[in-house]
């Protein structure tokens, strides 16, 4: 596991430390609120909430609401819900953009007043075809070199409302011929005659984040505004900006790589059209990488926090393993996730020996490993189930599970022999009519039989039918391309399964249990009641997704 305290990032903090740079460590998780949280925001936050913590800093909880088209309460309320949930706090630092756009406006009019910055009344398509490429410079706008005093008034005219949407942009004037494509005279500021879910219409422009972002963090008192890779181009104009405007601190962007998982993306924009266009049941469909959709799958904070730790921060981009996230999750639940047997594609078994009219209590642990858990009573009978995918009629050589004349154990109980297969008009197989031997009852068995194998069951007539949701990956690919993501999703990401459980089961207080050679599951915290249980599946027993672990 890499070492937290090893990390380029904290060894930055502490060198800023020792050399007087800065007395304390204040740092931003500044989010969108445009959409759900992501596990790849769960890096983030780890990072910037954790290093603060440790250097006994403080961390702003800041939403950059600067876009009032896509952005709403409901985003601010689950942003909030699941950096709780992850286990921070904010305390008194939860701010947002709107909260200095009087000040951002005050920064934008130095600019203009200074000749850094002009209103281009080009078109957005216009802008962007001038730009330039890597190997050609930029074209300067016709409106460039309008003069300080009618771009003041024109600016001052946006602000009050005058001209309509995509009239007029703020742009910064720098270097159109700049190496660095971000820093050709980009824009600033926007005309958006749109309700902010704050500030409602006392606005009709609107601060870039490019603008913001750095000016925030400024007026904050940010010591150290930590931010993924992408942003790594954008630094120069960071810096530009906070270089030429009257603001008295000037905080270092400092890049890391961001969290590039397999078998998902990280994009809130995708996930937004998954939703609208029902691919998925909402923000929390425990097949969305979102927080809310891990925590209704069954996660928990440690299990995504082991997880951070693991992946460690770097500046090399790399896409993490999702069976390292697998493995998170199965150290956890190993020692705390209570053992309990269902079926989820039941085949009936009728043990032919056995009275109809009788059954019996077995005992058997919560927990082979810890007996403190204690027991669960198991109620075996005449009328059983089993995993259909447990029987074969004509099975392979080296097959340890029920055949025609074969014996296999059921778990906690006795062994038994298929006697009889049992098929409907269209040959499929119904039924097996099985003996069972009294005297090869688990823990005292006497029978001498020698089973090839153990399989789980549950008894038919004390079960209790469940709706068991088995997830798979999100995506068919590890590294979904951004052109094909939808032509990519993994059409078998979902299955439903009517089973049995043992009833114990569905009146234990647990959350999370581990289905005897099935995976671990979570009773879903929206749908699942002792009358009606539905249980998620958070993770399998083991990696089996890629081509070599099959």
């Amino acid at each position: 596991m890499p070492d937290d305290s090893s990390d380029f990032i904290r060894h930055r903090i502490r060198q800023d430390l020792a050399e007087g740079v800065t007395d304390t460590v204040v740092t931003r998780f500044p989010p969108e609120p445009n959409g759900y949280l992501t596990i790849g925001h769960a890096k983030s936050i780890c990072l910037n909430f954790g290093v603060a913590e440790e250097f006994g800093g403080r961390t702003y909880l800041r939403f950059d609401d600067t876009n009032p088209l896509k952005e709403s309460e409901e985003f601010v309320a689950a942003i909030q819900r699941d950096v709780a949930w992850l286990g921070f706090s904010w305390g008194e630092t939860a701010t947002f953009a709107s909260d200095y756009f009087d000040a951002l406006y005050g920064f934008a009019e130095q600019l203009v007043e200074r000749g850094k910055a002009y209103v281009d009344s080009q078109s957005a398509e216009e802008i962007a075809a001038t730009r330039g490429g890597f190997t050609e410079p930029g074209t300067p706008s016709p409106y460039r070199d309008r003069t300080v005093a009618e771009n003041l008034d024109l600016f001052r005219r946006m602000r009050a409302g005058e001209f309509p949407d995509g009239a007029h942009v703020l742009r910064a004037r720098i270097d159109m011929a700049a190496a660095n494509i971000v820093m050709r005279d980009p824009v600033l500021y926007r005309i958006r005659h749109a309700t902010h879910h704050r500030t409602g219409d006392a606005w009709c422009i609107y601060p870039m984040y490019d603008f913001t972002h750095c000016l925030s963090d400024a007026l904050e008192g940010i010591t150290h505004s930590l931010c993924t890779l992408e942003f790594e181009n954008n630094r120069e104009l960071y810096d530009w900006v906070l270089d030429n405007v009257d603001v008295n601190f000037h905080p270092p962007q400092i890049e890391f790589s961001r969290l590039n998982l397999e078998f998902t993306v990280m994009s809130t924009r995708f996930f937004r059209q998954m939703v609208e266009r029902g691919h998925v049941a909402g923000w929390d469909d425990p097949r969305l990488p979102t927080i809310s959709g891990l925590r209704r799958r069954g996660y928990t904070p440690e299990m995504i926090r082991d997880f951070c730790r693991r992946v460690g921060v770097t500046k090399q981009e790399n896409r993490v393993a999702m069976e390292l996230l697998d493995f998170c999750a199965r150290q956890a639940l190993e020692d705390t996730a209570p053992r309990a047997m269902a079926v989820l594609d039941p085949l009936p078994v009728t043990i032919v020996n056995y009275a109809s009219d009788a059954d019996e209590t077995l005992a058997a642990p919560w927990h082979g490993k810890h007996p403190e858990m204690g027991t669960r009573p198991i109620t075996f009978g005449r009328s059983l189930a089993i995993e259909r995918a447990d029987f074969m009629e004509e099975p392979p050589r080296k097959f340890r599970r029920l055949s025609p004349g074969g014996l296999v154990r059921l778990r906690y109980g006795y062994v038994v022999r298929c006697d009889e297969v049992v098929r409907n008009d269209a040959g499929d197989v119904i039924e097996l009519r099985c003996t069972y031997f009294p005297e090869s009852k688990s823990g005292s068995d006497t029978s001498g039989l020698k089973p090839k194998g153990v399989i789980h069951w549950v008894s038919r007539q004390s079960g209790r039918a469940a709706t068991v949701r088995v997830y798979d990956r999100l995506f068919s690919v590890p590294a979904p391309a951004p052109e094909n993501m939808e032509a990519e999703l993994n059409p078998a990401s979902l299955e439903v399964a009517e089973a049995i459980v043992e009833p114990a089961v569905a009146a234990a207080d647990a959350e999370r249990f581990q289905f005897e050679r099935v995976g671990y599951f979570f009773k879903d915290p929206v749908e699942h009641s002792a009358e009606t249980p539905v249980f998620n599946r958070i993770v399998t027993l083991r990696d089996s997704y890629r081509p070599e672990a099959t």
